[in-house]
């Protein structure tokens, strides 16, 4: 037999016999299982059904799924962030891909709109970016570059700047009205947290809202203003055995960047405690939130300080007298009752809240129970005008700031929620996809494929902080400009001017109602 034959046998053996043999196995031993019935009967068939079930979400994403369905987000809606955020531009051709016949929100055009330099904006100190150009786009080859960029960063003006807590020892000022929602270090990885901080600092008048795991190095790198959140869970502000430490919290608080305190209440995604599985919890991020390494975090449903309004307020005093910072609450909108006893307290009173975040029942979490995350809390549009009517009523709406989130990820949609009453608004999940997330929906067990949600070394070497930072800066610069452009648009010299009478609602049978008219449906129906 010589060498050539003797070679061929082997390959033989191992391209049939051994694959042969491998299947004849799983045959029978699939035929012999008690878990899953299919597969006793028809172990061939029935495996190739668990494959297509497994990857199903891919092909609906990728294939099946029309541009404007899959949720929580559609193809569409990820393009609004991915497009801006490499290129810079929003820009697009022949027309939209909205359904004009459905119900929905719509800004309130002028006859007679402000043209670009009747605006009022700050565009004077360009900022250094990179983004992409595309040379050469076609079936079988794609090119395109990374190039140098100066732009434009699109603040307030000094006039139409946001304060926060003026009559703190420390008001926080914000020149911009998008900044981050709470995403903690843990949920994501130290590149992830990394790469964002950059691209915020460098987009300038805005902030990055630590989230509840305490803040980190990798908050603090870029150099961007901070709101600190402070879950039930006390992390990173509390003792040994788990009480709240105002000598640790006085800490922080004299750290320059940390601008805010923020108690969560909350979250739209999770009306409960936040949950971070042990194989998160690495011995740094058991250090920053004095937590056990490795072991499984829960935060109780509640702060155990308070327990209703006046104790809360009390606490929330407290907090204010020891940092000098303002202090508001993330919220999630139930019932008008509640939003009722807290405006009227304020009032009765004199005391408050410096800004209360709402966060609507479709935001994002990184671990929550499906129950709560698609039947709990109201959406962000009703419990805004909700709020910010009961401050009205009980005259106390000029004493504290609005931050809207949930899905407000492109110019016309936060300028819907500016309208409704926000005064601020959060983003997360879209700037969770501007340093790579591609929605694979892995975020609690550690294992997301592209390094964002995940405390992996090996799986964070996909994220290369250098380059997704820009997509970050890009993004929020472009979605701030996008908002001037439709305030221009709306005859308004600048975004901050939108209120109610610029927002109309169409229902389902083309019949425009203005937001009076739809929050009188809404008190009925709450």
């Amino acid at each position: 037999m010589t060498g050539l034959t003797v070679a061929l046998t082997v390959i033989l053996v191992l391209l049939v016999i051994v694959p042969l043999a491998f299947f004849v196995y799983l045959y029978f031993y699939d035929a012999r299982q008690a878990q899953h019935a299919v597969l006793r009967n028809y172990p061939v068939l029935g495996k190739v059904r668990y494959i297509l079930e497994k990857i199903g979400p891919e092909m609906r994403q990728y294939l099946f799924d029309h541009d404007t369905e899959g949720k929580p987000f559609s193809r569409t809606d990820y393009q609004h962030v991915v497009l801006p955020a490499k290129y810079q531009t929003s820009m697009i051709s022949f027309g939209s891909k909205r359904d004009f016949d459905k119900e929905g929100y719509f800004i309130r055009n002028a006859m007679f709109p402000k043209q670009r330099e009747e605006i009022r904006v700050d565009n004077t100190e360009l900022i250094a970016t990179k983004k992409y150009v595309i040379d050469e786009d076609d079936l079988f080859k794609r090119k395109e570059r990374l190039v140098d960029a100066k732009v434009k960063p699109w603040l307030l003006t000094e006039e139409d700047a946001v304060t926060i807590g003026p009559n703190c020892r420390h008001p926080f000022t914000v020149r911009g009205l998008i900044g981050m929602s709470g995403m903690s270090y843990g949920a994501l990885g130290n590149r992830a947290i990394t790469a964002l901080s950059a691209g915020l600092g460098m987009a300038g008048g805005t902030w990055m809202n630590t989230g509840e795991g305490g803040l980190s190095p990798y908050h603090l790198k870029g150099g961007v203003d901070l709101i600190l959140q402070i879950g039930p869970g006390l992390f990173g502000v509390r003792t040994k055995d788990g009480r709240f430490d105002f000598e640790e919290l006085k800490k922080k608080a004299e750290i320059p960047q940390v601008k805010a305190i923020e108690l969560k209440l909350a979250q739209g995604a999770k009306a409960r405690g936040g949950h971070l599985e042990g194989s998160k919890v690495t011995p740094e991020i058991a250090e920053i939130r004095k937590l056990e390494p490795w072991k499984t975090a829960d935060s109780p449903n509640r702060f155990r300080e308070f327990h209703d309004i006046p104790s809360m307020f009390d606490f929330i005093s407290k907090i204010r007298d020891v940092s000098g910072l303002p202090v508001g609450i993330k919220m999630v909108v139930g019932n008008e009752a509640d939003v009722e006893s807290l405006a009227a307290y304020m009032k009765s009173t004199g005391e408050g809240l410096d800004f209360i975040t709402v966060d609507g029942a479709e935001g994002g979490t990184g671990a929550t129970y499906q129950e709560l995350a698609d039947g709990v809390g109201l959406p962000v549009k009703p419990a805004v005008m909700i709020l910010h009517k009961a401050l009205l009523r009980h005259g106390v709406r000029d004493r504290v700031k609005i931050i809207a989130s949930g899905k407000l990820f492109t110019p016309d949609r936060i300028a819907v929620i500016l309208g409704m009453g926000a005064d601020l608004v959060n983003i997360a999940r879209a700037f969770m996809m501007t340093v790579g997330c591609i929605m694979a929906q892995r975020c609690h067990t550690n294992t997301c494929p592209v390094g964002v949600a995940t405390t992996d070394p090996k799986l964070q070497k996909a994220l290369v902080v250098e380059e997704k930072q820009y997509r970050v800066l890009n993004y929020l610069l472009t979605l701030r400009e996008g908002l001037f452009t439709i305030a221009a648009a709306a005859g308004l010299a600048s975004p901050t001017e939108f209120n109610e009478k610029h927002v109309a609602y169409q229902d389902d049978k083309g019949r425009i109602y203005t937001l009076d008219q739809l929050y009188v449906t809404l008190r009925a129906t709450s």
